[in-house]
């Protein structure tokens, strides 16, 4: 081992870390359940040097050891049930896959046993020796003091310390210039994306997503991403760096090419387009800020007096709930009830509106607008829907739609190049089954029996885009922005939001 990382220096490590007492009101003991997974391939040679070295003043705290040899070509398997035979400290369960998982696909499968052994915190380790078991104790102590969901080491985070460890010279660069791009499209201060050794609370881990992650060596940006945009709390600790003469699978240039494309697509998908599984499934649909249809819906309802809304699709709510504060009374319905829903909305329906409107919304009328906001593209029968609107209406009464553009020039690229799939949100979000240009919506609202009598395009959110803010910068994309929506808004707007009356003979049509 190299001078950076000198025995008594790691030790003192181990002497230094916290020791918290963990003792209920009551007196009983409620030390977390703590488990480490190691990952290892063709670890032979360094797996027991690895398990020697976790601190002996810490094994009594662990509750799990998972050993997972990924299809390891040589003995690596054998070793981990040789030290498991002669180990009496350490609770070893010994796994072999059969088939190699991969980097991320090793880590899937430990951290499902982690759940399903209803462990409190994991940990990962290397079995190439390439991370110090003597931190655990640091490693963890946030986590265990309430402090973080998940914790990271760094290499990074005291200056010199990684090129004094033996960090190549090209290495350092690189994560140095990775870091910087990735905290750029997340939002994060982090001093190290590409360390792997971390430790996660495992009720942080069940609350996303990560099965469906890479299988590959990005897993570990994948994870942070989806600890970010769950709003989880990552903390870092200091970790010495060593480097010897393990062999390094990674494919650099690959690594940094996938990584790149993790934070570019989360950051798209924030901004509506293309996130991956990185949100997860399933979510409740957020409320959209400036330059958005729900600006431009809450601005045509701000000018109406006080009027009955059915808020078809409402999802979780949260738009019902600005209408509501403008005054006026809403009915909202969705197939699935989100938490709160119930608080948004001045009463609430559980219908699947693939089947129309339900009954209980149609006894409820009339009503003064029928609000279509983001559904019309969720539904296999949007015309259907709409002349069902149209019933429910009150004399004077008026439809409100908002649709995706799929006209939009990302869509159209992503067409040309032979790229089409579905995004987590936006045009392309996959959950849509129709896809509307403007043309076509146009027609169908005409269709449905209705007259637009009034319709608007906004541009792409660059609050998303731009991550809040209102400097320079963002106000002149803005200038640019709605100059292009306006000049060409089948190219550039982003979403379409149509107003319209029940048809009269004679009637003015928008096309």
């Amino acid at each position: 081992m190299n001078e950076a990382l000198s025995e008594m220096d790691l030790d003192e490590m181990s002497a230094n870390a916290p020791d918290i007492d963990r003792t209920s009101e009551s007196g009983q003991n409620s030390l977390p359940r703590i488990g480490i997974l190691v990952v290892a391939y063709n670890a032979e040679s360094t797996l027991a040097s690895v398990l020697d070295r976790v601190p002996k003043s810490f094994r009594p705290r662990i509750s799990e050891v998972f050993v997972c040899d990924d299809a390891s070509g040589d003995s690596t398997y054998l070793v981990g049930l040789g030290y498991k035979h002669l180990s009496d400290d350490l609770p070893l369960d010994i796994i072999r896959h059969p088939q190699n998982l991969g980097y991320g696909g090793n880590q899937k499968a430990g951290y499902r046993m982690a759940i399903d052994k209803g462990l409190d915190i994991i940990v990962m380790l290397h079995g190439d020796g390439q991370y110090a078991p003597e931190c655990l104790p640091e490693i963890i102590a946030p986590l265990e003091r309430g402090e973080a969901d998940a914790v990271m080491g760094s290499r990074m985070m005291e200056p010199g310390a990684a090129r004094k460890g033996g960090m190549p010279l090209y290495k350092y660069v690189g994560n140095r210039i990775l870091t910087r791009f990735e905290n750029q499209m997340l939002g994060t201060d982090l001093t190290e994306f590409h360390s792997g050794y971390r430790a996660y609370r495992v009720d942080a881990l069940k609350a996303i997503p990560f099965e469906s992650n890479s299988d590959n060596f990005n897993f570990d940006t994948q994870i942070i991403i989806q600890m970010v945009n769950a709003g989880k709390r990552i903390v870092e600790v200091p970790i010495p760096t060593y480097y010897g003469d393990e062999i390094c699978y990674v494919d650099g240039l690959k690594y940094a090419k996938d990584v790149s494309t993790d934070v570019v697509r989360y950051r798209l998908g924030k901004l509506g387009f293309d996130s991956g599984d990185f949100g997860g499934v399933g979510e409740e649909y957020g409320l959209k800020q400036a330059d958005s249809s729900h600006a431009t819906i809450l601005r045509w309802l701000e000018a109406r007096p006080t009027a009955r809304v059915l808020d078809l699709g409402c999802s979780g709510g949260l738009l019902s709930e600005r209408v509501m504060q403008l005054g006026h009374h809403v009915t909202g319905v969705d197939v699935l009830e989100i938490d709160g829903v119930r608080d948004r909305v001045d009463h609430f329906i559980v219908a699947d509106l693939d089947q129309g409107i339900p009954a209980e919304a149609r006894e409820g009328g009339p009503y003064d607008v029928v609000l279509c906001a983001d559904i019309l593209e969720h539904v296999r029968q949007p015309e259907q829907l709409m002349r069902q609107a149209r019933d429910v209406l009150a004399p004077g009464g008026v439809l409100i739609t908002s649709v995706p553009n799929f006209g939009h020039w990302y869509a159209r690229t992503r067409t040309l190049l032979g790229l089409f799939d579905y995004d987590q949100r936006g045009v392309l979000d996959n959950g849509h089954v129709r896809f509307f240009m403007r043309r076509g919506l146009l027609r169908r609202i005409r269709g449905a029996g209705f007259t637009v009598v009034h319709q608007e395009a906004t541009g792409l959110p660059l609050d998303v885009l731009m991550n809040g803010g209102d400097g320079p910068a963002r106000r002149a994309l803005r200038i640019i922005d709605r100059f292009l929506v306006t000049a060409r808004p089948t190219l550039f707007g982003y979403q379409f939001i149509c107003m319209s009356e029940p048809a009269t003979t004679g009637a003015q049509q928008f096309d």
